[in-house]
């Protein structure tokens, strides 16, 4: 069963904690967007709010680094609590090497890839992988339009696991009903959901809704 990711991005931050309340009981963890204003155009999050969303659930917490120099802040945001934690390939020179620091930290390593950037990129260190986050917009704002040419990377990915169980497509941008239906067709793991989800009266049917396709 694929399994749900609010994006604390969409969420109201002036209630945290009231949103997080809102999704725990359907979410299956929660994701954290971390941009810089370097690799993105935006800023958001730090380890300080990393750190209040963890003192505010027991959900896993996938934070998701869209930083220059990952590396250097890794062990601040397992810390702060990260459970999961993916970096850009394209911000990060020596992916394998940040990985396997990921993993002495005890958290589970992804590495995410933008809408330019093929996924053949990963096979090199695809069985060190325990997720391959598939960006299906460019990355730095929430709301934006689901990218279709995600699914194929989707779909690539799946062959190039083969059976394999690991790693688990985790797909983040513009999911909604229609498109959480293509890409958990496609073979995603994981869907990542926003707007569409916190941007609702009632979040946890949303949630139902996409974990149900």
């Amino acid at each position: 069963m694929v399994r749900i990711a609010p994006s604390l991005l969409s969420c109201d931050f002036a209630h945290l904690a009231d949103e997080i309340v809102r999704v725990e009981t359907a979410a299956d963890l929660l994701h954290l967007d971390v941009m810089d204003g370097r690799f993105v155009p935006n800023i958001t999050m730090g380890p300080v709010i990393v750190e209040a969303v963890r003192k505010a659930t027991d959900l896993p917490l996938d934070v998701h680094m869209m930083i220059v120099e990952p590396d250097r802040y890794l062990s601040d945001f397992r810390q702060a609590g990260a459970d999961m934690i993916s970096i850009h390939v394209e911000a990060c020179p020596h992916v394998q090497r940040t990985i396997d620091q990921i993993h002495q930290l005890g958290a589970l390593a992804g590495a995410a890839v933008n809408p330019a950037t093929p996924v053949e990129q990963l096979v090199d260190i695809l069985g060190e992988l325990d997720y391959v986050l598939v960006m299906s917009v460019n990355p730095g704002f929430g709301g934006q339009t689901f990218w279709p040419r995600a699914l194929d990377k989707i779909v690539r990915l799946v062959d190039m696991r083969g059976q394999r169980q690991r790693p688990l497509i985790e797909v983040d941008g513009g999911i909604n009903q229609e498109t959480g239906e293509s890409a958990r067709k496609a073979g995603a793991d994981i869907l990542v959901a926003g707007s569409y989800v916190f941007g609702a009266d009632d979040p946890v049917k949303r949630i139902q809704n996409l974990r149900g396709l």
